[in-house]
């Protein structure tokens, strides 16, 4: 059967349901044909995606000034806003949201900082849609729930703008593969905002497996491992419409970006290697739909969430490469553990570990003492971080990773540099969800992930955090006084 990959691939959200199967999930081929992906399937096909364009390593015409226009002002929004006025080149152009008051507060925190007022954009579903067909607007930054990243992406940059989302960016095999295509048709940016990339430990590490710390690259882990049940997605004032609690009915690894991305950039996957094949397997729900039903019992607001199925507590996926390395990705969000997205690396000479704190490296078969790990923080500290490091804990986001990864965005577009995160990135990292779902749902059995390089990873380039070009962008610092707006250069 030959068919095109566009509606043959209409994969919903909700895998375990049996709407994703082997046969949907293909790796990118050249040429159409057949293969057996799994025992059980007699039949499957290989889609044909010719890559238009690789977007890795391509660098765009420089912006001396990036006119930015942010999309959701909820949770992570805000911090964005604030974050960005701190970085030379940019204009806080427009600011939407479909709640008002969340604009117009935003609107008075540029206001306090003496800068110009943007552009408001709010009051409806589709208010954001203004943003996007806005010619004033170079990229836009977008914050919402989940199930709106990809069509929000994908229209941005059909409409000229270069496009940074938050994780995950793609919630299915389709709209990963949407990304991309858009992506290289247009050739604007896509970028996934995975802030991880850019903590120091993880930029420490990366610089160290680039000069052979730790030897060959064998193993990998990653995890996001946080209880935000209380408080978080639970709370009824808290996510817009409960829609955190609605995605914890898909059974996978739901958010798995935070762990993964610092790993691949570390083997690189896409850039050296690509992964191969990966396998999955949830524990039971020993948590979230006794606990929803009580409080439905409670307080009459739950009760459309109660008696329903939620995803197991702890999801456990398992990626092998084409190289042979190994990548374990973890994920639990209702269980009452300490917060770790584990960062573990491991390579023929040495290894390097995160969680549980402190931080560690080991070369050999004994963890450094804290005056060996200090000699070898100051010889490896990379250039990004010796730019910008203490300005980003000054600033702030997630300890200041969140400054960096917003910093060196600005930086590649202001100079007509790669970015560091591609939109492959953002489709194959945000893709283990789904592959995950259909893993879970089929006693674990293992699926193929699909090339979004389309074999382009043979030659595409690593990630330098060394910043072998660029790195010029200043930071600075803003003071709002009477109707002065100071700007000092750091």
């Amino acid at each position: 059967m030959k068919t095109n990959r566009r509606n043959f691939l209409r994969i919903s959200a909700v895998a375990g349901a049996g709407a994703l199967t082997a046969a949907s999930v293909s790796s990118c081929s050249r040429e159409k044909g057949k293969t057996e992906l799994m025992p059980e399937v007699s039949k499957a096909v290989i889609a044909s995606h010719l890559q238009k364009f690789n977007m890795s390593g391509y660098a765009a015409s420089p912006l001396e000034k990036i006119r930015i226009g942010f999309i959701g002002l909820g949770q992570r929004g805000p911090g964005a806003v604030e974050r960005m006025v701190h970085i030379e080149g940019v204009e806080i152009a427009a600011l939407c949201d479909k709640y008002t008051d969340r604009v117009d507060k935003v609107q008075a925190m540029i206001a306090k900082s003496g800068l110009p007022q943007a552009k408001s954009f709010s009051g409806t579903e589709e208010a954001w849609k203004g943003i996007c067909d806005d010619p004033d607007i170079d990229l836009v930054y977008i914050c919402t729930p989940w199930a709106w990243h990809t069509p929000m992406a994908v229209y941005a940059m059909e409409s000229g703008k270069h496009v940074a989302v938050e994780v995950p960016a793609a919630k299915t095999v389709e709209e990963s593969w949407h990304l991309v295509e858009t992506s290289e048709r247009t050739k604007k940016h896509c970028m996934q905002l995975e802030n991880c990339c850019y903590d120091f430990f993880e930029l420490l590490t990366l610089n160290m497996a680039r000069q052979g710390l730790f030897g060959e690259i064998i193993h990998g882990e990653g995890a996001y491992i946080h209880d935000l049940r209380w408080g978080y997605t639970y709370d009824k004032n808290g996510y817009a419409d409960m829609w955190r609690l609605k995605e914890n009915v898909r059974n996978g690894n739901l958010y798995p970006t935070h762990g993964l991305g610092p790993i691949c950039q570390i083997m690189n996957i896409n850039r050296g290697d690509k992964m191969d094949y990966m396998t999955s397997m949830s524990s039971n729900d020993f948590a979230m739909a006794s606990e929803i039903d009580q409080l439905a019992k409670e307080d009459p607001f739950y009760k459309p969430f109660a008696g329903k199925k939620y995803r197991g507590n702890m999801n456990t996926s398992l990626v092998r490469t084409s190289a042979g390395r190994t990548i374990m990705i973890q994920h639990d969000v209702s269980s009452p553990r300490p917060y770790s997205r584990i960062h573990l690396i491991s390579g023929t000479k040495g290894m390097a570990c995160k969680w549980p704190e402190p931080e560690r490296i080991a070369l050999g078969h004994e963890w450094l003492s804290p005056e060996e790990f200090k000699a070898l923080e100051v010889k490896y500290t990379p250039e990004i971080i010796k730019r910008v490091g203490s300005m980003a804990k000054e600033i702030g986001g997630h300890g200041g990773m969140d400054f960096i990864m917003d910093w060196r965005l600005i930086d590649c577009l202001r100079n007509g540099l790669p970015l560091d995160e591609d939109v492959y990135d953002a489709a194959l990292w945000s893709v283990i969800t789904p592959l995950s779902e259909w893993s879970v749902a089929n006693r674990s059995n293992s699926i193929v992930v699909p090339d979004f390089t389309c074999g382009s990873w043979t030659s595409n380039k690593p990630v330098d955090p060394n910043l072998p070009q660029g790195g010029n962008t200043k930071v600075l610092s803003v003071e709002s006084g009477s109707n002065q707006l100071e700007i000092k250069h750091h």
